[in-house]
């Protein structure tokens, strides 16, 4: 399956499993996806080679950082109707609180979406949403 079409079968069918598969890096750090609804929940598992700091133990903030923004891609693009691939303009990653060794869970929420441009902010957290561990805004660029 080209990439096109294996958007439009996940759009179509919910199925995350062949666009993360495609994904190198999603594939590396374990990205995982599910919808409820309308509402699309990413989740990074434990894993030992996502730690940054195994003193702690503590995910890198790079993975962390890596994973927000590829939750934001996907989520932009499954709230598309055309089958675009949205460009970064600017990533802008606020950490409030060490990420743990811990299952870690993001969340979108689309801000703006005009024709060529659109904003999302993304929410991660690991026990608790009202204790996110980091925050991010990230404005994307989108070409027909």
């Amino acid at each position: 399956m080209t990439n096109p079409e294996i958007l439009k079968y996940t759009q179509e069918t919910g199925d995350f499993s062949r666009m993360l598969e495609s994904i190198p890096y999603a594939r590396f750090i374990g990205l995982e996806c599910d919808r409820f609804g309308d509402d699309l929940i990413f989740r990074l598992p434990r894993k030992k080679q996502n730690l940054g700091n195994p003193i702690l133990p503590a995910i890198h903030g790079g993975v962390i950082g890596g994973f927000m923004e590829l939750s934001a891609v996907i989520y932009l693009m499954m709230s598309q109707e055309a089958l675009r691939m949205p460009r970064i303009v600017d990533f802008s990653l606020d950490y409030l609180r060490a990420g743990l060794d811990r299952e870690t869970f993001a969340e979108c929420q689309l801000t703006r979406q005009g024709n060529r441009v659109a904003n999302v902010m993304i929410t991660a957290w690991q026990k608790s949403r009202s204790q996110p561990i980091a925050t991010a805004r990230v404005h994307f660029l989108l070409e027909d």
